[in-house]
């Protein structure tokens, strides 16, 4: 609007709600120009077969690639997933992982698998991915399952389902979750997870199997219990079952 020129009320009220309309606009161009350059960057070639041996790989989101002419089929294949796993540990459950370090093909294409075997009342204990979103299918067995929301006005809520054969749940983002098998006969399911390396953290272990363990001092205060508890706690064998 030029200078020096006299406006009526309704001229200048319309050239407010214009003005408004367009930095709503450019706020939301923003907007979305943010999330876009969030994001991850698409493909840049058919593949990035990680090279699991080269002393670069810790430089980068991910392995180096290994040169092309070096792939083979075998750097995009795993065999075995047939095959039960050994349950006999204090969890009752074995998880077989098959991310990038068992199929080199998957660097970069963030995607992996694990199948996990669950003894009569074994279970997979509370854990997260910090990395990755799963989503979990029952090919065998009945399997009690859920997860936990991070903190919340109304605290950290618990959803859970009773899962049989052909299931399907989803435990998001980097969430605690857990499968009970309440069966007393073996369940097997398949997960699927959106990263090709999408990380464990198993809670009891970390908290207190930590090497070096964390002050008794800190977890007596955090778990308001008496630090004879906590010592205990940490004296146990943590198990690891991936």
């Amino acid at each position: 609007m030029p200078p020096n020129t006299l406006i009526s009320s309704k001229d200048l009220i319309s050239y407010r709600k214009e003005m408004a309309c367009h930095i709503l606009l450019f706020a939301l161009l923003a907007l979305a120009s943010s999330r876009v350059m969030a994001s991850d960057p698409s493909q840049l070639q058919d593949f990035c077969v990680a090279d699991l041996k080269s002393p670069n790989a810790v430089l980068v989101n991910g392995f180096v690639c290994t040169p092309p002419m070096h792939v083979t089929a075998d750097d995009f294949f795993f065999s075995g997933l047939d095959m039960p796993s050994n349950t006999s540990n204090q969890l009752g459950s074995k998880v077989t992982q098959v991310n990038v370090n068992q199929i080199a093909g998957l660097n970069t294409l963030g995607i992996s698998l694990a199948r996990i075997d669950y003894a009569p009342y074994g279970h997979n204990p509370p854990h997260t991915h910090p990395r990755a979103t799963e989503i979990l299918t029952v090919l065998e067995g009945t399997l009690y399952v859920g997860f936990v929301t991070s903190n919340t006005n109304n605290g950290n809520l618990l959803f859970t389902k009773m899962l049989k054969k052909g299931d399907v749940f989803v435990f998001p983002e980097g969430l605690i979750h857990f499968q009970f098998n309440y069966g007393p006969m073996p369940a097997v399911a398949v997960a699927a997870l959106s990263s090709q390396n999408p990380g464990v953290i198993t809670i009891a272990n970390a908290v207190f199997g930590s090497n070096p363990p964390i002050s008794d001092a800190v977890l007596a205060k955090a778990f308001q219990v008496g630090k004879d508890t906590i010592k205990y706690l940490q004296a146990q064998f943590w198990v690891d079952n991936n």
